[in-house]
């Protein structure tokens, strides 16, 4: 998106080098990457940047309303409301479309949020792999404002483990091994030395948790979650018998299970702004809009891209069922904005906010990219085509 940066970028790039790139992750982790890398970061602008903290800080503005737990009552799907919520979630990520204006100029536009974590692990080490084999200039950096690796890590720290010991700290996954972010937990243990636990593995003796470590018992006294409680049903067979989590126990979450969903779609309906496109509840449309093709159909309740209908029809939306689950929001138009020696390539940029405990506010810690030149942006969508991919931004300072 800088020039001057990507012309230099492209003509210094050679195919060994992205290869020692890819080889790098495997051999730190010992995991080879589940999605395509891109071969490419991501040079955002300064304005660019500018407008991404403000539409970002917007966003954020919404969550500190005093009465977010009022109107994200409904949220909650019933049956999986989970005792103890605490007063926020640890981690907000909000994404943005890369798009242009009337102007021509480059722009952020909201596409989705979530009060659930990212890969906070694996995009720090990926940032680290793209500067020490990709020409990325020395000054730019992917952290949050005031932010180094120390202060990253600490930053990390007190989201994840709050007070407690990283042996009773557990990242917390459905068949971990067998998910596509593998390679974040790997890092977030080398990081912080807390292990990823399946919740099949959990022991429950009243209203404690345990984990088997090397054949002993070890307490669980705050969870890392990463589970998503779709996945509990979907690998019911596999899974067998687990922890019933709508029964109170004694351990603290980071994030509270209740934020995946009062933090998410839900509460796009809510954003105003510039940078917000309109959105509304589809039970609360009283009329169709007109032009029903600048729109997209998106259920409340799916993550990755899933089961959203990108061209909507009337049809499509009579045969919806349950309208309340659902919301119609404005279609984006990404531009493509990054230059690739293999064509243009459209962006969405993923800001990752970490919320302590003890914090009054999100801070911005880490970011995320992702190229695509299909219809969709998530790497799901882009698997034949080069250039394309999980990226990381680097901001111009």
């Amino acid at each position: 998106m800088i020039p001057e940066i990507r012309q230099a970028y492209n003509q210094q790039f050679s195919s060994a080098r992205y290869a020692d790139l890819l080889a790098s992750l495997t051999v730190e982790t010992g995991v080879t990457p589940a999605f395509r890398v891109a071969e490419t970061p991501v040079f955002v602008p300064k304005k660019l940047q500018e407008q991404l903290l403000a539409a970002g800080d917007a966003v954020i503005t919404t969550l500190l309303r005093p009465d977010l737990l009022s109107i994200t009552e409904t949220a909650i799907p019933a049956g999986l409301l989970v005792p103890k919520e605490n007063h926020h979630p640890q981690f907000i990520i909000i994404d943005f479309a890369v798009t242009r204006n009337e102007a021509g100029k480059l722009t952020p536009q909201l596409i989705e949020l979530q009060g659930f974590p990212s890969l906070f692990g694996f995009q720090e080490l990926l940032a680290r792999q793209y500067r020490q084999y990709m020409p990325v200039p020395g000054t730019f950096s992917t952290f949050g404002p005031g932010l180094d690796r120390q202060g990253y890590v600490e930053l990390l720290r007190r989201c994840i483990l709050g007070t407690h010991q990283p042996a009773n700290v557990i990242l917390l996954e459905v068949l971990p091994q067998e998910q596509k972010t593998l390679i974040d937990f790997v890092c977030t243990e080398a990081l912080l030395g807390i292990p990823a636990v399946c919740v099949s593995e959990l022991i429950q003796e009243g209203k404690k948790l345990f984990y088997l470590k090397d054949g002993e018992k070890v307490r669980v006294q705050r969870i890392y979650n990463r589970m998503i409680f779709e996945d509990l049903a979907k690998y019911k067979e596999q899974l067998g018998t687990v922890i019933n989590f709508q029964h109170e126990l004694e351990v603290e979450w980071a994030t509270h299970p209740n934020w995946y969903y009062r933090v998410s779609k839900f509460l796009l309906p809510y954003i105003h702004g510039p940078f917000a496109p309109k959105a509304w509840f589809l039970h609360e449309l009283p009329v169709l809009p007109q032009d029903l093709e600048n729109y997209v159909l998106k259920p409340l309740f799916s993550f990755a891209g899933q089961g959203v209908i990108i061209d909507p029809t009337p049809a499509d939306v009579e045969k919806i069922e349950d309208p309340e689950n659902w919301i119609l929001q404005q279609k984006v138009q990404y531009a493509p904005a990054v230059e690739t020696p293999t064509g243009p390539a459209k962006c969405e940029i993923r800001l990752m906010y970490c919320w302590p405990d003890d914090a009054a506010a999100p801070v911005l810690a880490q970011n995320l990219a992702r190229l695509s030149k299909g219809k969709m942006i998530g790497v799901n969508f882009n698997r034949d085509l080069d250039w394309v991919g999980g990226s990381s931004c680097f901001f111009e300072p």
